[in-house]
């Protein structure tokens, strides 16, 4: 099956760390995570923040006062998905050291998950809907070349 189409915008917020997260980041990688998690073609837009940018919208949106790894805003999903993901820079590298993860490896996995939720799956309904994505979610990952994040 041929993978959907996908036009990328790609941001980096002005962070004194942008280097690294840059080199980890490149578009052809950030497109083939998301294009391997989509099930028809789409618009979006990626944006690598710092915490008081992730803060800030975390607090605004969901109303919970902490930058998180990833965020997903949902604009429309068909017939083609359009969205933004903001990525918190700091918060995805701390996770990956504590995971024991490489940098790309953690994106990779908040890549496609932001992508899933762009397109309606969701880990906070249920329990079924929940193991239904992270099953979803290690397939499409294993298809990138990277382990099951949640061994």
């Amino acid at each position: 099956m041929p993978l959907a189409k996908l036009q990328l915008s790609l941001q980096f917020a002005d962070i004194s760390y942008a280097a690294r997260h840059r080199a980890a980041l490149p578009r052809h990688f950030v497109t083939r995570c998301i294009r391997y998690a989509l099930a028809s073609d789409a618009e979006i837009t990626v944006r690598i923040v710092g915490v008081e940018e992730g803060r800030a919208l975390n607090l605004n949106y969901r109303k919970k006062d902490h930058a998180t790894n990833v965020l997903t805003f949902d604009y429309a999903q068909s017939p083609m998905v359009m969205a933004d993901l903001v990525l918190c820079a700091p918060v995805v590298a701390q996770e990956a050291k504590e995971q024991g993860k490489t940098l790309a490896a953690h994106y990779a996995h908040l890549l496609v998950h932001g992508t899933l939720h762009a397109q309606g799956w969701d880990h906070e309904t249920s329990l079924k809907d929940a193991k239904a994505m992270e099953a979803h979610e290690v397939t499409v990952l294993a298809d990138l070349g990277f382990a099951s994040p949640y061994i």
